[in-house]
C-alpha cells in the first residue's frame, strides 16, 4: 500500500522544511522506505532531500503537469511511504486565484494533508485560522495540524483548539533558535555547515519523537487511496552519449529530466566545467543547467581549457540546452570574468531579483527544441542579467499576461534564462536526442 502525506503550512516560513525534514529523519531512522516530493519547480529541497537525507527526492508541479501526469509521476516515484512538501501557504500560486498550489496538488493526487502553523504568539487564535483554511475551499483534504514554534505549557491547550476546530492535532516542535534549518543554497555549504547541519537533523528527530505524535501522522497517511502506476511505454530512440554539467556551480537539475533524457537512449556523462579540462568523449548533446556560476566565475574563468572546448563545440553544431547559470556561463564574461564566449555579450548579478514564475514561451523560428510557433511552458528565477538575452522566443509570464522576448535558439542551441520540466512535454527532449544522434553519427 502507498502511504504518503502533504505538509503545508499557513504561509511561506512557517516551519514547514523544519516539520517535514524532523519526520524525514524520524522516518528514515524508522527504516521506511522513503520517497520525498516538493510541490512546485524548486530545486533545493530534492537535493537536500537526496544529498543530506540520503531520500530520493522529485517534483510534483501542477502548472508544468496536468493531474493524469501528476498521479502519474507520483505513483511512478512513490515508494512504500512518501512525504509531499507544499510551496508558500497551502492555497496560495499564481494570481490571487491561486493556481497550480500545494491544494492543487493535494486535490489531484487524493493526498491527505497536515497543516504547520506557526504558534509563536498565537493561542486560541489558532482555531480561527484551522477553521479559516477547512471552509476556504472543498475537497481540501487538511485532516491533522502541527504547531511549530510552541511552547510546551500551551500545547494541551492547542491540541483542544485543533479538535473543536474539526481536524486532529498531532503534537509540536518547541521553539528553539539553533533547530532552523539554515535557506543557504545546499551547493554552497561549507563541511563545517554540513556538520552542524546533520546535528540539527538529529536534534529534529529527536524533538519529533518527543512531541509529534509519529504514529498518527501515519495513520493519516495511511488512508490515502491507491494510486496506479502508469504504463509507459519507454521507446529509446538509439544510445547517444549526453553531456551533463554537475558541480559546485551548476546543481540546478530535474531528476525528472535525466529521467526522460535516459529513457529516450541518452547516456549522461557527468562532467566539472569547474574541475575537468575537457567535454567527455564520443557526445552528441550538452546539457548545461543552472546553478550560481556568477559565485564561481573565477575559478571558472580560469578553467580556459573548458571554457575553449565548450566554445568550439557549439561553433561546431553540437546540440545544446543551456538554462538559467548554464546560459551564463555561454557569455563573453561573467562577473567581468572570461566565459565560454559562445553568446557575445556580458553578464552580472545584481542586487534584486530579476524576472521570477511561470510563464509560456512561442518560438519565433524553426530551433532546436520546437518548430516556429511551437509552446513551451517554463519557470525562471534568477537576479543575474544579461546584456544579450536573446529574442527568439516570445515570452508571456503566467502571473500577469506581461510579453517580451528573449532566449537564443538556432538549429541546435537553446540558451536562455528560463528552464524546462519534460515531463511536461517530452517532445523538446525527443528533438534533442533526435538532434544529438545525428551530430553523434557524424562525428564518429
Amino acid at each position: 500500500m502507498h502511504k504518503r502525506i502533504l505538509i503545508t503550512g499557513t504561509r511561506s516560513g512557517c516551519g514547514k522544511t523544519t516539520v517535514v525534514s524532523a519526520l524525514l529523519s524520524v522516518f528514515r531512522a524508522r527504516g521506511l522506505p522513503l520517497s520525498s516530493f516538493k510541490c512546485g519547480p524548486d530545486y533545493i529541497d530534492p537535493l537536500f532531500h537526496r544529498e543530506i537525507l540520503g531520500i530520493p527526492g522529485y517534483n510534483l508541479d501542477p502548472f508544468f503537469c496536468n493531474r493524469q501526469v501528476l498521479r502519474g509521476l507520483l505513483a511512478e516515484k512513490a515508494r512504500e511511504l512518501s512525504v509531499i512538501e507544499g510551496a508558500m501557504g497551502f492555497y496560495d500560486g499564481i494570481g490571487a486565484d491561486g493556481q497550480a498550489s500545494a491544494y492543487d496538488v493535494a486535490r489531484a493526487t487524493e493526498t491527505p494533508v497536515i497543516l504547520v502553523i506557526d504558534a509563536s504568539g498565537l493561542y486560541t487564535s489558532a482555531g480561527a485560522i484551522i477553521r479559516g483554511f477547512l471552509a476556504f475551499r472543498p475537497e481540501n483534504r487538511i485532516r491533522g495540524v502541527i504547531f511549530n514554534g510552541a511552547h510546551p505549557s500551551s500545547a494541551k491547550g492547542l491540541d483542544q483548539v485543533a479538535r473543536e476546530a474539526g481536524v486532529e492535532p498531532l503534537g509540536f516542535l518547541p521553539r528553539d533558535a539553533r533547530l532552523t534549518i539554515p535557506s543557504r543554497h545546499l551547493g554552497l555549504m561549507t563541511s563545517d555547515e554540513l556538520t552542524d547541519l546533520r546535528t540539527t537533523l538529529c536534534a529534529l528527530e529527536e524533538l519529533a519523537n518527543a512531541h509529534i505524535d509519529i504514529d498518527g501522522v501515519l495513520r493519516i497517511a495511511s488512508s490515502a487511496p491507491e494510486i496506479r502506476r502508469m504504463e509507459k511505454q519507454a521507446h529509446p530512440m538509439a544510445d547517444v552519449r549526453i553531456a551533463v554539467a554537475r558541480d559546485r556551480a551548476f546543481f540546478f537539475l530535474y531528476e525528472e529530466n535525466l529521467n526522460i533524457l535516459e529513457s529516450l537512449g541518452g547516456q549522461l556523462c557527468f562532467f566539472s566545467p569547474l574541475d575537468d579540462q575537457s567535454l567527455p568523449e564520443n557526445i552528441g548533446g550538452l546539457y548545461l543547467p543552472g546553478g550560481y556560476p556568477e559565485l564561481y566565475a573565477q575559478a571558472l574563468s580560469a578553467n580556459s581549457a573548458m571554457r575553449a572546448a565548450i566554445s568550439a563545440a557549439i561553433a561546431d553544431g553540437l546540440p545544446t540546452i543551456a538554462e538559467g547559470g548554464g546560459f551564463l556561463y555561454l557569455h563573453e564574461s561573467l562577473e567581468g570574468f572570461p566565459m565560454a564566449g559562445a553568446i557575445a555579450g556580458d553578464a552580472w548579478k545584481s542586487d534584486r531579483l530579476q524576472r521570477f514564475g511561470y510563464m509560456t514561451l512561442t518560438a519565433e523560428k524553426d530551433n532546436l527544441l520546437c518548430e516556429r510557433g511551437g509552446i513551451l511552458r517554463a519557470q525562471e528565477f534568477h537576479y543575474c542579467q544579461s546584456g544579450n538575452g536573446g529574442e527568439d522566443f516570445s515570452l508571456r509570464k503566467a502571473s500577469n499576461g506581461q510579453v517580451f522576448r528573449s532566449c537564443h535558439a538556432a538549429e541546435s542551441l537553446y540558451a536562455g534564462f528560463p528552464h524546462f520540466y519534460f515531463p511536461s512535454d517530452e517532445e523538446p527532449a525527443r528533438r534533442f536526442i533526435k538532434k544529438a544522434v545525428q551530430y553523434q553519427q557524424l562525428h564518429r
